[in-house]
């Protein structure tokens, strides 16, 4: 289905972009456009990758006018351009709304205008039950882009979204972090021992937007299952991979963090479809005259006997099985080599 199509990647100089370029880049597809504001990067990139299959465009996702030309002839749009920091969120809310819900909303306006296929928005898990600026502006991206679902034609564009936890290496993840204090023997420093946050991949991020891609229906959220850990494990799992001792500061909890992250909340496990690794979210396609649907009710499960599926409660990985996921990545794998060959 990707045969001669053309991808425009939206925040493409971050690590699902990257990791998506890697997925593509060596099958059939005719273009991959990558999309940022960030110049340095996209010249790291022209050099690292060689390739005259990408095509970088410098622009903003707050700036309507420079999301025309990428978008024009663009069969597939990957949305991640956002601001993802909880911490940096919080004290610059108002830049949290620019860019994840006034810039999403850029975003489908030119697709829909240009005709493109199909438009998947990355959520995030903080998007459920938010306590932070971050998931709030997340949770009304996703609410734009089900607004704009049911405005627009799916025959024309289909717009969908993908929500997922916590990816492993990525620039919000701690591991890096911790990595780089294990390096330099200091303590590492942890917010909370007992909080629980998902372990998923980038290639498992990119294994859900291509599901999506494949699956999901105009106005659909989809999410992968993923397993989880605390992060008091996946700090011990490390120190065993590097065999290392360093210390453990305990610092508290940072602005807007939570205790534990939710993919999918009770009200929307209530009608979620389980496809097997992953489940789907339909949008209520009702409009506002409720009165018509009397007696329509679907509500053959109980808010009452129904979880949220929060990583508290998914599957909780083993200290072995944290290592045996660490180690499946490129980035430990080469932190590690590094580190042994220094020694």
């Amino acid at each position: 289905m990707y045969k001669d199509k053309v991808l425009l990647i939206t925040g493409g100089t971050g690590s699902f972009g990257n990791a998506l370029i890697h997925r593509f880049l060596d099958t059939d597809i005719k273009e991959i456009r990558v999309f940022s504001r960030d110049e340095k990067k996209q010249e790291d990139m022209r050099k690292d990758y060689n390739t005259d299959k990408l095509k970088f465009y410098i622009g903003d996702v707050r700036d309507y006018a420079s999301i025309k030309e990428p978008v024009q002839g663009a069969d597939y749009i990957f949305h991640a351009a956002a601001l993802k920091q909880v911490p940096s969120c919080e004290f610059y809310p108002l830049e949290a709304i620019k860019t994840n819900i006034l810039g999403t909303e850029n975003v489908l306006d030119c697709a829909i205008d240009a005709g493109v296929k199909k438009v998947i928005c990355l959520s995030t898990d903080k998007a459920a039950y938010p306590i932070n600026a971050m998931g709030i502006s997340k949770a009304m991206m996703e609410k734009v882009f089900i607004a704009k679902s049911r405005k627009t034609d799916p025959k024309n564009t289909i717009i969908c979204g993908t929500r997922y936890g916590n990816v492993m290496c990525s620039r919000s993840s701690v591991i890096p972090l911790f990595i780089e204090q294990i390096k330099k023997g200091q303590p590492l420093t942890m917010t909370n021992p007992e909080m629980t946050r998902y372990m998923q991949t980038l290639e498992e991020a990119v294994e859900l937007v291509l599901f999506a891609i494949e699956h999901a229906k105009t106005g659909d959220i989809m999410v992968k299952k993923a397993p989880a850990c605390t992060i008091g494990m996946l700090a011990q799992a490390l120190l065993e991979l590097f065999d290392a001792n360093n210390g453990i500061t305990i610092i508290g909890s940072r602005h807007g963090e939570k205790l534990y992250e939710t993919l999918l909340t009770r009200e929307e496990m209530m009608f979620a479809e389980d496809m097997g690794s992953f489940y789907k979210v339909t949008a209520d396609d009702r409009d506002l005259n409720y009165e018509k649907y009397a007696g329509q009710a679907l509500l053959d499960k109980s808010i009452t006997t129904v979880e949220d599926f929060n990583s508290h409660n998914t599957e909780l990985l083993s200290l072995d099985e944290v290592k045996e996921k660490l180690v499946e990545t490129e980035y430990v794998k080469k932190e590690l080599a590094s580190f042994k060959d220094g020694k």
